[in-house]
């Protein structure tokens, strides 16, 4: 089972990315898919995550208003798209999956970790 994230990049306050997760090995499209960050010295942090029926999210209150997650199911993706990104954003960013379809937002509660992309923005 792989998750494969994809998207990061540089970019200047108030701009936008959009990260992708495809997943391979296995369907995720009944799981529970979320979004995390970390910064070298802190602990990973919780973003954004995704329910399986698709229209379910939550979103830390960092991110309310500016992120959302979303999902192909038949692509077997998760996306995040990130507008008026903020120099705190700054991050290496993770997807992972659970085995469960509840959304959660304690890390250690995903069974399967992309490896990664790193986010910068400059202010």
């Amino acid at each position: 089972v792989q998750l494969q994230a994809s998207g990061g990049g540089s970019v200047q306050a108030g701009g936008s990315l959009r990260l992708s997760c495809a997943a391979s090995g296995r369907s995720f499209s009944n799981n529970a898919m979320g979004w995390f960050r970390q910064v070298p010295g802190k602990e990973r942090e919780f973003v954004a995550a995704i329910g399986w029926g698709g229209p379910t999210a939550y979103y830390a209150d960092s991110v309310k208003g500016r992120f959302t997650i979303s999902r192909d199911i038949r692509r077997g993706a998760v996306y995040l798209q990130m507008n008026n990104l903020k120099p705190e954003d700054t991050a290496v960013y993770y997807c992972a999956g659970r085995r469960g379809s509840s959304i959660a937002m304690d890390a250690t509660t995903y069974n399967y970790w992309g490896q990664g992309t790193q986010v910068t923005v400059s202010s």
